[in-house]
């Protein structure tokens, strides 16, 4: 893999971990239109730089994480179906990444979030911070989140759609998915870290610091943009954007 390739994969990770559009399938999409060799270092290079991007949510939100004694607890509940589903269930997740279920995932996700939105133009929500959520509802956001396991569901996207669900508005349901990611995504890194440890060679912690430095600074301004976005807007564009690219990757990508 090349500099300018760590590069581009950097950027593609910074922007979509936290947009609703997945992450994981866009990585896999941009590798394959690129042409990059999925090799086991590539696969284990995607995961790695989610770190940035969870760098990114200690960076931005290092004083709620301080005050907010609290969500350390309702994040460990929310994370715990994740946890479990994840380890259990990891050979048959890494069997699921490919092209055609990316973007198969694209269109569900995107016609869940129309349908979602549809719903909620006669709905108030009745949770009026991350504060006021119950575990029960953490536990269920989490369930909800062990469906983005599925490359193209998006992790963002089905914690976010949880959190409507149960209530909350969308700039709290956007910022505890941010928060559940720090679990989320340790865990995940580090396990696949471990688990592929073999492939990493001195010559490719270059190729990964590129990419990692890249997803952290492209995390923070997707976060920022995000959450001045849904201040004003739904996430109806986000489900037709998911809805259009899901079709053109079936056209365009073998």
């Amino acid at each position: 893999m090349t500099g300018l390739e760590a590069i581009i994969l950097g950027i593609v990770e910074g922007l979509s971990e936290f947009l609703p559009i997945s992450s994981t399938g866009h990585l896999i999409l941009a590798s394959t239109l690129m042409k990059i060799t999925q090799t086991d270092f590539h696969k284990v290079f995607e995961v790695t730089i989610q770190l940035g991007a969870m760098l990114a949510v200690l960076y931005l939100y290092r004083k709620q994480l301080v005050t907010r004694s609290g969500l350390y607890l309702k994040l460990a509940v929310a994370f715990l179906p994740t946890g479990i589903f994840g380890f259990t269930l990891y050979k048959f997740v890494k069997s699921m990444f490919q092209p055609s279920v990316v973007s198969y995932m694209l269109i569900a996700g995107g016609i869940a979030f129309l349908v979602v939105e549809w719903y909620l133009r006669d709905h108030r929500p009745d949770v009026p911070n991350i504060e006021a959520l119950t575990y029960k509802q953490a536990f269920l956001i989490g369930l909800v989140q062990s469906l983005s396991m599925v490359p193209g569901v998006s992790r963002s996207g089905a914690t976010i759609l949880g959190g409507l669900f149960v209530g909350m508005d969308r700039k709290n349901a956007a910022e505890f998915s941010f928060l559940l990611a720090l679990p989320t995504m340790f865990a995940a890194t580090s396990y696949d870290i471990y688990k592929n440890i073999a492939v990493f060679h001195k010559a490719e912690w270059d190729t990964i610091a590129i990419g990692f430095a890249t997803s952290f600074i492209f995390g923070v301004i997707s976060i920022k943009w995000l959450v001045k976005f849904i201040s004003h807007h739904t996430f109806v564009p986000f489900g037709i954007y998911r809805i259009i690219a899901g079709v053109l990757f079936l056209l365009l990508v073998p």
